[in-house]
């Protein structure tokens, strides 16, 4: 399990890395002569945002289902293929148009990570460790976007006009030529589920233990993806209703960062700063997002208090947006804004981390991939139209309709803390944690274990030889 921890987690979170690298250059790309190569004007740019936010939500669910029959280890590197050949063709393309469908089909592409990754997590991990992994898997993706702005500014440097290309098109062909390795190693490495898993670096008492470990699936569910079956288990349970409301809403929390408002202020006061300012003073959302984001993940699975660190996202979020909402304010307090607003990651570990467990108790594996990618789909359905409407880049530097909107999600999310607090509650005295009496064994899949506790297959474990380090601590970061 140790080595699980430190080779398959690293194959996902250099995925998610990756990812977020192309999200952050497309950003910085922008501001560095995409937008007039391409004579984009006026809501363009939130146009080609909500055309990738657009694909990602069609394909949240679709990815879900299939990992239920399709083995990760070969789903997920295949995406990676298909998305690191789509990023080199967003430098190929001439209008707006094209980069329109590139875009669309690169969110269609990239939808299976997000998700797909907090899923297999779930698969592996107890409820008090997963929102640090969580925090982790997330801020691996703002390393990725911190990434882009110091790739962007040396690339801009070196190679703008190299063999007749601008900066803007080698950062992606720079960028998807970079992943295709990435893929290859996930095709050799990736885990997979505990139960199906043929990682080369898990022995068979590692693989027992990982399964015996969590909470025993359902034998006749837990990857049952009848249409008619998944559909009346998803619409009759309360978690798919109350979590994608509170994804929506989490995600409405982020706007300011996910939008890039500092990023378009930065342009429009490029009167006072450089190119290279632009692209690297935005790293600073992303440092306080990864501290935050991790910081607020340790203290959930010490303590296994989540709603405090809701209520504070809320209170942080409420003091940038009372700031951004006064015209002409100074630079100096926008800069002050705009870093505090990337505490609001911490909503990350907080939701996904919260509703793995909730999912996690039921023991039906597709209906928690259904759930988590209908949250992801319901938090990012939410920008195919909120960016143009409240964060419009015409709107840049000020955008008070988004400092209200911010105003109504602060409210709202408060009150969905309550909700989602009863729902983790009532699950937990429907499914009430249990000492493991049986698993599904690693062979056959149906081998009983009889009533032994996952303290004393520990202890078994560490009899027949199995690491200390590893069954000590479970499965430590």
């Amino acid at each position: 399990m140790y080595s699980e921890t430190r080779r398959g987690r690293g194959k996902r979170n250099v995925y998610f890395f990756f990812n977020y690298l192309d999200r952050g250059a497309f950003a910085q790309a922008y501001v560095a002569g995409l937008k007039e190569s391409l004579h984009l004007k006026g809501n363009d740019y939130s146009v080609l945002l909500s055309m990738t936010t657009a694909g990602y939500v069609i394909g949240q669910i679709p990815h879900g289902i299939v990992i239920q029959k399709v083995a990760p280890r070969i789903w997920f590197p295949s995406m990676v293929i298909i998305w690191a050949g789509l990023t080199m063709a967003s430098a190929a393309c001439k209008t707006f148009a094209q980069l329109c469908a590139v875009r669309f089909l690169m969110g269609l592409i990239e939808a299976s990570t997000y998700c797909g990754t907090i899923y297999i997590i779930g698969s592996w991990y107890k409820p008090q460790e997963i929102a640090k992994r969580t925090a982790i898997f997330t801020a691996s993706g703002q390393a990725g976007t911190m990434f882009a702005g110091v790739m962007m500014t040396a690339i801009y440097k070196s190679m703008n006009g190299h063999a007749g290309l601008a900066g803007w098109q080698w950062v992606f062909i720079i960028d998807g030529i970079i992943t295709l390795p990435i893929a290859i190693m996930g095709f050799l490495y990736f885990p997979d589920l505990p139960e199906t898993t043929k990682a080369p670096y898990l022995s068979e008492s590692e693989k027992e233990l990982a399964i015996a470990r969590l909470p025993h699936l359902k034998r006749e569910d837990a990857h049952n993806i009848n249409p008619w079956s998944l559909l009346k288990r998803t619409f009759t349970s309360p978690a798919f209703y109350i979590l994608c409301l509170f994804s929506l809403i989490c995600g409405a929390l982020e706007a300011f960062c996910s939008q890039n408002l500092f990023l378009l202020w930065l342009k429009y006061q490029k009167a006072h700063f450089s190119q290279a300012n632009i692209s690297t003073y935005t790293l600073g959302i992303q440092a306080v997002g990864i501290v935050s984001n991790i910081a607020a993940a340790v203290y959930i699975d010490a303590t296994g208090h989540r709603v405090a660190m809701g209520v504070l996202a809320c209170m942080l979020q409420l003091i940038s947006a009372v700031i951004l909402i006064v015209p002409d304010v100074s630079f100096a307090a926008t800069f002050f804004a705009y870093y505090n607003a990337g505490t609001s990651y911490i909503v990350n570990p907080l939701l996904f981390g919260w509703a793995n467990v909730i999912c996690q108790r039921g023991g039906d594996d597709a209906l928690r991939s259904v759930i988590l990618g209908s949250m992801n789909a319901s938090s990012q359905v939410l920008y195919t139209f909120w960016g143009i409407v409240l964060y419009s880049s015409s709107d840049a530097p000020y955008w008070r309709n988004g400092c209200i909107g911010m105003f109504v999600v602060i409210g709202s999310l408060l009150a969905m803390l309550g909700v989602v607090q009863w729902l983790d509650k009532n699950t937990a005295r429907k499914h009430p944690d249990k000492q493991i009496t049986e698993f599904v064994g690693t062979e056959d899949r149906q081998k009983p274990y009889g009533r032994v506790s996952v303290s004393e297959k520990e202890r078994e474990l560490l009899q027949s030889g199995t690491s200390a380090p590893m069954v000590a601590s479970a499965l430590p970061v």
